[in-house]
């Protein structure tokens, strides 16, 4: 056999698991592996496709000579529910002769596909509670065995959040399960092999503990509301077992016991309270003997929501960070600070305190005059409490809620405690979030450039929670569609989001199709009443319909997804958008706009330098645009031709509006001309000129100081670089006063803040009562960084085909850049030495990149394709040619360059 790639990963439906996967014909991808200087310009030609079915003894084999390796149809029959399969692949290059070795068996099986595969029932606590917040629920079940289990599946899911465990050992390593979705809609179900957690030929315990979590605790700002899908919490577990002797159905139902947790409480927002003297040691487990005050369960509603198997990764603990210094207050009061602002729990390694003893965790984000600061958390408690029982506690952590902090105080607990004082290696923070895969990095010569990076990566973590919110900290932490709109293209290049926001796409158009007029939510999913927040059309919030689902396929190549939303998508242009005469938006609407410029008024963030409207209408003609694109993919001609005639005409209606003809907008500023030029709305090669000129100026009059808010931030460094002036984007980044990218880092940041000036210049925290500092929306900059600075971005759907197109600039000397694809890992580094650019890429088996080099002035700028293999290409180049550009002030003001 000739050399070939081999083939590395193989995956269905981009699944993060192949246990308990919800279709029954899943697509099937594979990547490959290359060494740096073999297989160049290798293209797979056919492919090979072998699956062994539990159901049949003899294996399936397909051939088919086409190119494709990502998401290829799956070729044999409907798997059925629990149905195991077995699926290896092997490619064949251009001569179709030789094929690559075949990859490793990959197993799938199928969860319960319908919902008559569902026998167990809904079960919940014989008393009622009749306030909030709940206390959590105990479930337990005793069963035999007996024989040797073979095979065993858990099926389980929960009006809450559960913990689930057999014979006293935890089932898998998920937290907040089963996450949070639009629970009159969908209700996620989780899959376990618990086949060698059970004893065989004896008595075996399943347990199940059962917090609030989403589902029926205070959710929103302004206090919230409880209860807003049921007041009740409940439990739906089925385990399947299988062994000599055949099959055995256990279910939840009325033969289980329960009774109340030790945890008196567990909020999202305020956190829990755990007495460790109404603990009934080993209750998960076969040794424990129930008491009278085990009451048997009550059976409830089964839900009518669909059960579903989630594309998304669990939420897990994925980190864990030690802190580093305990600090004694002004007042007195003890702070353990962990160094990294992050989102997860505290763990303490042992704890000894007399009965009745409360030691209090209240988390925080900042320090605020040398105290923890909580006024940004408004009326969270985000407080753990543990009352202790005189016995001492081992690796304590709260169970169903999190928080967002860097800083925590602890009260009845510090290092002058005679016995077990409080050290730093008492406690440790554990990070959770939805344990995406990693797929994007990128680093350079700057530090304070890659310290940015890393904090918008660490604000990414902290809020891709089950689900993506605007923040993880005070009482809100929604999904915000504005904010996941604009860090979208950044968000899916630094982690696989296929499942998690494919699936909150879902809830997006299940709860925007029920609305009269087609208006998507503020939130997914919507927890906030109207008499607090009308539901009205907005533009950059509600184009989250078309342009988040756009951004998926550009990134991983799946027109189902496209399909699958699509009519969200016209439903929104088509009944949601509140038109003016002029088909454009109606200008009597109120728009949230560029959202949060700096300008802005602590208590007015909406109150921006841009028109309102101009924004909306901009993205009006841009997303039509989008969805005749997306019309034209789907086949949908008829829709198609529709659209193209509307964005043509919504085009020229937005030039005569607000474009003069010397190239100007009407809202004089960055955000406007930024708008125009990257959504191509500017109707000549002229007026495009003018209009980057006056954006560089004013740049310039700004002193490189940002002055964008939700809608300009995410693409003024795009703007300026598109119109060639991408030094003036350098000189922006590397600002350091406020407002600024660099400014926050300045003061000691390690996540993305809401407001450019979260904390103010003197350490005080912004006195609006809107301040978060774990927001990744402004720190949309990096996808700026990937796509201009490392220089790569798609050219085709996936990635198969990709531009490299490296912009040096500013006192950066090299940047690299690293995107796992779906077809295979791209690399590119480039480096300026003595006068010459040096460039290094990888491109993956089955790919190709477009190469183009950066030229000096009056150089003819030249493309160059490769296809796989390992490549180094240089050339003269001047990178300090217009650096550093000046700002554009009085001749007597003296202007900072601290940034050389």
């Amino acid at each position: 056999m000739s050399e070939q790639p081999s083939i590395s990963t193989v995956s269905l439906e981009q699944h993060h698991t192949k246990l308990g996967i919800g279709i029954s014909k899943p697509r099937i991808s594979w990547k490959f592996t290359a060494t740096r200087d073999t297989f160049p310009n290798w293209e797979q030609s056919a492919y090979e496709i072998e699956i062994c079915r539990n159901s049949s003894p003899e294996p399936e084999t397909y051939y088919v000579e086409k190119p494709d390796s990502v998401l290829v149809p799956w070729p044999s029959k409907p798997l059925s529910s629990r149905e195991l399969a077995r699926v290896r692949v092997r490619s064949y290059g251009s001569s179709l002769t030789e094929p690559t070795d075949w990859s490793v068996w990959v197993d799938v099986e199928c969860g319960l596909l319908n919902r008559d595969d569902w026998v167990a029932r809904a079960i919940t606590s014989p008393v009622k509670q009749t306030e909030g917040p709940l206390r959590p629920i105990r479930f337990r079940r005793s069963f035999k065995t007996t024989a040797a289990v073979s095979h065993a599946r858990l099926y389980i899911t929960s009006l809450g959040v559960f913990k689930a465990y057999i014979n006293g050992a935890p089932v898998g390593d998920h937290c907040m399960s089963p996450g949070w979705t639009s629970y009159r809609h969908r209700l996620n179900y989780e899959v376990f092999d618990v086949t060698a957690m059970l004893r065989a030929n004896g008595e075996n315990i399943v347990a199940v503990e059962v917090a609030e979590g989403w589902y029926a605790t205070r959710l929103g700002f302004l206090g919230g509301r409880r209860f807003i899908y049921g007041d009740e919490m409940a439990l739906i577990a089925q385990l399947e077992l299988r062994s000599d002797e055949g099959e055995v159905v256990l279910t939840s139902d009325s033969s289980w016991m329960c009774h109340e947790s030790a945890l008196i409480s567990s909020e999202l927002y305020d956190g829990e309270v755990y007495d460790v003297r109404e603990e009934q040691e080993a209750w998960n487990d076969r040794s424990f003997n129930e008491d009278g005050a085990w009451l048997g369960v009550r059976e409830t509603e089964f839900p009518k929501a669909e059960l579903v198997a989630s594309n998304a990764p669990p939420v897990r603990v994925t980190a864990v960070v030690d802190a580093v210094e305990i600090i004694k207050t002004p007042s007195g009061k003890t702070i353990v600070d962990f160094g990294q602002n992050l989102v997860g729990r505290v763990r303490i390694h042992s704890l000894v305190k007399p009965a009745g003893h409360s030691t209090t965790l209240i988390h925080a984000e900042v320090l605020e005059n040398q105290e923890l600061g909580i006024r940004p958390l408004r009326i969270a408690k985000c407080t753990d409490t543990i009352i202790s029982s005189g016995s001492p506690i081992h690796d304590w952590m709260p169970q169903f809620t999190f928080h967002g902090f860097r800083y925590v105080q602890i009260d009845g607990w510090s290092p002058d405690d005679a016995e077990n004082p409080l050290s730093l290696d008492s406690l440790v923070a554990e990070v959770m979030h939805t344990d995406l895969s990693r797929t994007g990095w990128f680093t350079c010569s700057h530090q304070m450039v890659n310290k940015l990076h890393e904090n918008a990566t660490w604000s990414m973590r902290g809020n891709f929670l089950s689900l993506p919110t605007d923040c993880p900290q005070r009482d809100e932490r929604l999904g915000w569609t504005g904010d996941i709109q604009v860090f979208g293209p950044s968000a899916n290049f630094l982690y696989n989001t296929s499942g998690m926001l494919g699936d909150w796409l879902k809830d997006l158009s299940a709860e925007q199709l029920e609305t009269p007029n087609a208006i998507p939510p503020f939130v997914v999913p919507n927890v906030i009443p109207e008499s607090l927040w009308p539901m009205f059309p907005q533009a950059i919030w509600d184009d989250v319909t078309i342009l988040l689902p756009w951004t998926l396929y550009q990134s991983y190549g799946d027109i189902n997804i496209l399909r699958r939303q699509y009519p969200s998508m016209t439903a929104w242009l088509d009944r949601g958008v509140a038109r003016g005469p002029d088909r454009l938006w109606d200008d009597s609407l109120f728009q949230l706009g560029d959202w949060l410029d700096p300008t802005a008024p602590p208590d007015a963030p909406g109150n921006a330098r841009t028109d309102g409207t101009l924004v909306a209408d901009a993205y009006l003609v841009h997303v039509t645009k989008i969805l005749f694109e997306i019309s034209t993919i789907l086949h949908e001609s008829t829709n198609a031709t529709r659209y193209r005639e509307d964005y043509t005409a919504l085009k020229a209606l937005f030039q005569n509006k607000y474009i003069s003809p010397a190239g100007y907008l009407v809202s004089d500023t960055q955000t406007a001309l930024s708008l125009a030029l990257v959504f191509d709305l500017i109707p000549s090669s002229e007026q495009i000129s003018a209009a980057g000129d006056r954006l560089a100026r004013l740049v310039r009059k700004s002193r490189f100081q940002v002055s964008t808010g939700f809608a300009g931030t995410p693409i003024i460094t795009h703007a300026l670089t598109k119109s060639g002036n991408a030094q003036f984007a350098y000189r922006m980044l590397q600002e350091k006063s406020c407002p600024s990218w660099m400014y926050p880092i300045t003061m000691g940041a390690t996540t993305i803040w809401e407001r450019w000036d979260s904390m103010r210049p003197d350490g005080s925290v912004n006195p609006g009562e809107m301040t978060s500092f774990n927001h990744y929306a402004l720190g949309s900059i990096v996808n700026w960084l990937h796509g201009v600075v490392g220089g790569v971005r798609a050219l085709e759907p996936g990635w198969r085909v990709f531009c490299v197109e490296p912009v040096p600039g500013g006192t950066v000397e090299w940047a690299e850049v690293v995107y796992e694809t779906v077809y295979g890992r791209v690399e590119c580094k480039w480096e300026l030495v003595d006068g010459l650019f040096k460039l290094r890429l990888v491109v993956p088996p089955n790919s190709r990149a477009k190469v183009v080099l950066p030229v000096n002035q009056e150089e003819v700028q030249e493309e160059k394709w490769v296809g796989s293999g390992y490549y180094t290409f240089e050339k003269g180049f001047d990178a300090k040619v217009g650096w550093p550009p000046k700002a554009l002030v009085p001749p007597m003001w003296e202007v900072d360059d601290s940034f050389v």
